[in-house]
């Protein structure tokens, strides 16, 4: 596909491997972290200047810790290239540790000032979030609190050091008022939480600046989920032969479509042959099938409750997709205890976790794909705590079903037995509409259908739909159709194209 995107594949850490690795990039510097800190300060005037080369007027806004001393840094850059440079630290937020007060008594010698928060803001052209960093534990009270309600409310570009101030660190989860980033430059490496959940509001565009730190890999230590973004498809995606048919391909078989909601299975069996499988049926409510091929004429539709007929596709078939628009009355139980008697690798979402959820049990060489609703159903707790850390949800919900599972979302995970997780750097709010979902659970049968393990069926099935409904959207997410995504899943299931 012609200018498609750069690889994206990489490691995000969490605050306790990201402090070991500030620690041994200390240690290498041989000194106490005053280099270091200059390098992040630098970095961070550079993507600065990078992005409002036109920006005169610069407010720093310095917290206590080392992420302030940074900010320090940055001023004190900023006064020598001409800038006017005002920093302001809350009453009770001075410099606290040694390398911030030599920071600030740098910039101070450099002829900057300190003003004290008074309540309003200076003017400026940008402004520098340098107030916790990694450092947040709980959520910004009293006058941080209002300080960064305030930074917000303004009109003004914010570049965020670290982590936007208010976000989690090692969840992307925002207990309270978080800083609103137009920009987050991370310093060394970046931490998981600047890329899913919550966090997806604050951080803005993000930048990693290495700061040269020299590591390496065994002194960067194991990385807690691997992010992959559109430009990663082709090596996550089946290649064909030449001389492949349609049976190496696969045989996918869905069931559902209550009375009412036919539309849900075409859509994900029409996402299963966009996205490369060489059969697909479905098995649905008989008033449906005269709608379904009607509408598409490739798949192979039947009464779900003819059944002889069913047992045939049954033993046929290579892989089964249970949900969409399944409904959870005597018909859909039935589907569901047909579809987990067999022993077939399947793709549960819907209402099929709905079922499950009612009775747990593992279902190993399987795929689930959950939204935040269905997870807290699942392990039964509530929605917010699963968005509150969503990949410790992740990890819950691979060990209680012992598959492979899509947590849904904005930066989805997905995860399996033995395996680090992996995030999913794509995708865009005009997904969020009914029917989405459908698409998904077609896209991942069809590429278990064609022969990857459910992990990568899994992984490669978020990437190439989040990154189908990316296009799709254009600069116009809103109002967008889960059938938009069909032609572009069409073009990006083809590796040797993207």
């Amino acid at each position: 596909m012609h200018g498609c995107p750069e690889r994206t594949m990489s490691e995000l850490f969490d605050s306790a491997c990201l402090r070991t690795v500030e620690a041994a990039a200390i240690a290498a510097s041989g000194d106490d972290g005053w280099s270091l800190m200059q390098r992040a300060g630098q970095a961070a005037w550079s993507s600065l200047r990078r992005r409002w080369p036109q920006a005169g007027r610069v407010l720093v806004l310095a917290g206590p810790g080392n992420n302030g001393g940074d900010g320090y840094v940055l001023a004190r850059l900023a006064l020598q290239d001409g800038c006017v440079v005002q920093v302001l630290a809350l009453a009770d937020a001075g410099p606290g540790t040694a390398l911030a007060r030599r920071a600030c008594a740098d910039y101070l010698a450099s002829g900057g000032q300190l003003l004290p928060w008074r309540g309003q803001l200076p003017e400026a052209d940008v402004v520098v979030d340098a107030l916790l960093g990694l450092g947040l534990s709980r959520a910004p009270q009293g006058e941080l609190a209002a300080l960064i309600e305030q930074l917000n409310a303004s009109a003004v570009p914010v570049l965020s050091i670290d982590l936007p101030s208010g976000v989690m660190a090692d969840t992307g989860g925002v207990p309270g008022v978080a800083v609103q980033a137009t920009q987050t430059v991370a310093m060394l490496l970046p931490s998981f939480g600047l890329y899913t959940g919550a966090a997806l509001n604050h951080v803005g565009a993000v930048e990693v600046a290495g700061l040269e730190h020299g590591l390496t890999r065994e002194q960067r230590g194991s990385p807690c989920a691997w992010r992959v973004g559109a430009g990663d498809l082709a090596a996550l995606l089946p290649r064909r032969q030449r001389d492949w048919h349609k049976g190496r391909n696969g045989h996918v078989l869905l069931l559902g479509g209550n009375h009412g909601m036919g539309g849900a299975v075409l859509l994900a069996a029409r996402a299963a042959l966009r996205s490369g499988a060489g059969l697909v049926s479905v098995a649905t409510c008989g008033v449906h099938v005269p709608a379904l091929l009607a509408s598409c004429a490739e798949l192979m539709g039947f009464d779900a409750a003819a059944a002889d007929m069913l047992k045939a596709r049954l033993g046929a078939a290579g892989v089964l997709a249970l949900g969409p628009g399944l409904g959870c009355d005597d018909w859909a139980r039935a589907l569901y205890a047909q579809v987990l008697a067999s022993d077939l690798p399947k793709v549960l979402d819907a209402d099929a976790l709905n079922l499950l959820a009612a009775a747990p049990r593992p279902l190993a060489g399987s795929v689930i794909t959950p939204h935040p609703g269905e997870a807290a159903r699942l392990l039964g707790c509530r929605t917010a705590d699963i968005q509150a850390d969503r990949l410790a949800a992740l990890h819950a919900l691979v060990q209680r079903y012992d598959c492979a599972v899509v947590l849904k979302g904005a930066g989805s995970l997905v995860g399996a037995p033995q395996a680090l997780p992996w995030l999913v750097d794509a995708g865009n709010p005009g997904m969020a509409v009914g029917g989405m979902g459908d698409v998904l659970t077609g896209v991942i049968a069809a590429l278990l259908a064609q022969g990857l393990s459910p992990l990568q069926a899994a992984r490669g099935g978020a990437l190439l739909h989040a990154a189908a409904g990316d296009l799709a959207a254009g600069r116009h997410p809103y109002g967008m159709m889960p059938s938009d995504l069909m032609p572009h899943l069409r073009v990006l299931a083809n590796p040797e194209d993207v």
